[in-house]
């Protein structure tokens, strides 16, 4: 959370709960859950209404496969005002604002985000340092 706005949510790969959990709001564009089951735990087989949404951002899910990465994230005037370490196992979702990445090791990860990517029309690349 920084100046009111939630900028990213990160799940350690050691967070554990039993249950199902969602960490986002209701009005996030891209929802991001967590569930916990016991052997023999039946979800019902089902599909998913069709239904139009109209989105204003992009929201983009990262699961780290291996290495570590080191997030930056700045505030919609592209001032940096942190960073975080994700590494093996963790799960971020980027809410808000801008963000840089540098590979700290080899890395994989697995994004996860709305479509269609709209390439550079998706993407404003901001001038500033990161530190």
């Amino acid at each position: 959370m920084h100046a009111s706005h939630i900028y990213a949510i990160i799940i350690g790969s050691d967070f554990k709960k039993e249950g199902i959990d969602f960490f986002t709001p209701d009005d996030f564009a891209q929802q991001l859950g967590y569930m916990n089951r016991p052997k023999g735990y039946h979800i019902p087989a089902h599909k998913h209404r069709v239904l139009t949404r109209t989105l204003s951002q992009t929201q983009e899910v990262l699961v780290v496969k291996s290495g570590k990465v080191k997030v930056s994230f700045f505030d919609e005037e592209g001032v940096f005002f942190e960073a975080a370490i994700i590494s093996k196992g963790d799960v971020i979702l980027l809410a808000y604002g801008g963000h840089g990445f540098e590979m700290l090791e080899d890395s994989e990860m697995i994004e996860i985000k709305q479509g269609p990517y709209l390439y550079e029309d998706d993407k404003v690349l901001l001038k500033t340092v990161v530190k």
